[in-house]
């Protein structure tokens, strides 16, 4: 699943090591009157969105123009990602009402684009796929002015799985590359590089209507490698690319290798534009849903 890790800002001038967090990497105070609106909602019915519980920078921003991410089937995964700082184990049960739920959040807090992700859920037959479209739907009849994102584990590349959330017709179906083909086994230990790329093929091929997917750097990707993966998306014909700074939630995760320049990100972001992708985010503090509103122009 994608995670939102984050970094303090460094006040030092010196050059960044590994163990000091660079200038760039800036955590920004969410403000304005929409923000403390939704707080307000947020705080006052007990919501959960992945925007609070991961203290992301660009809540603030999101928030601002009326988009928020919410995670279902629960907090527990069943894959152990060396990135990830979700609890990795047994998963309670399926919670059939969180439909509802997430539906009745979204209406609470007048959400206009919500963004939806998950756990992985292999020990489940279907994967969690019947209750991510029942979501979708749910959020649609409660709130049919709504547009959505689902951003989706790959369901073991199960077509029939896949066919459920084409079905239920998100705006925008998306799912994580998260690194270079090198580093899958070491960052995304139970999923592999081609099935996330034939799923989200798959995906476009039989009417989504828009494709998404993000990578992280600073894991020891190098250039060349990066440039790989954007045209290996490209050829998956996935429309929209995120590409952010992995920070590392624990000293138990994988280690940041490097962190990348803006001017870097900048770069990738007019390589992705020429390699011919709808939208590309690009930087350090960018994640899946970063200005996801803006990928539906």
């Amino acid at each position: 699943m994608d995670v939102e890790n984050f970094a303090i800002i460094s006040t030092s001038n010196e050059e960044p090591s590994i163990d000091r967090k660079p200038q760039w990497i800036r955590v920004k105070l969410p403000t304005g009157k929409k923000y403390t609106e939704l707080r307000n909602v947020v705080d006052r019915y007990n919501l959960h969105t992945i925007c609070t519980s991961g203290s992301c920078p660009n809540m603030g921003e999101c928030w601002g123009e009326g988009t928020a991410t919410f995670m279902i089937l629960g907090n527990i995964c069943t894959r152990s990602c060396g990135f990830c700082g979700v609890k990795t184990g047994r998963p309670d049960s399926l919670d059939w009402e969180e439909p509802e739920k997430v539906a009745r959040s979204i209406k609470l807090m007048g959400i206009k684009h919500a963004v939806l992700t998950s756990v992985d859920r292999d020990d489940l037959k279907d994967m969690g796929s019947i209750i991510w479209a029942e979501t979708v739907r749910a959020v649609r009849r409660m709130n049919p002015q709504t547009t959505m994102e689902t951003l989706i584990p790959d369901f073991q590349g199960v077509e029939r799985n896949l066919n459920r959330l084409l079905q239920a017709a998100p705006e925008i179906i998306s799912h994580n590359m998260e690194t270079v083909r090198r580093l899958t086994r070491e960052v995304r230990i139970q999923a592999k590089y081609d099935r996330s790329l034939q799923v989200l093929k798959f995906l476009k091929e039989n009417g989504a209507n828009r494709t998404k997917s993000g990578i992280m750097l600073g894991l020891g990707e190098t250039e060349e490698e990066v440039i790989e993966t954007l045209h290996d998306l490209k050829e998956a014909k996935v429309d929209i690319v995120t590409i952010g700074q992995y920070l590392q939630p624990t000293k138990q995760h994988l280690p940041v290798k490097k962190f990348i320049t803006p001017e870097q990100f900048n770069k990738y972001k007019e390589i992705g534009m020429e390699i011919g992708f709808r939208h590309v985010e690009s930087g350090a503090l960018v994640r899946s849903s970063y200005r996801a509103q803006k990928h539906l122009l």
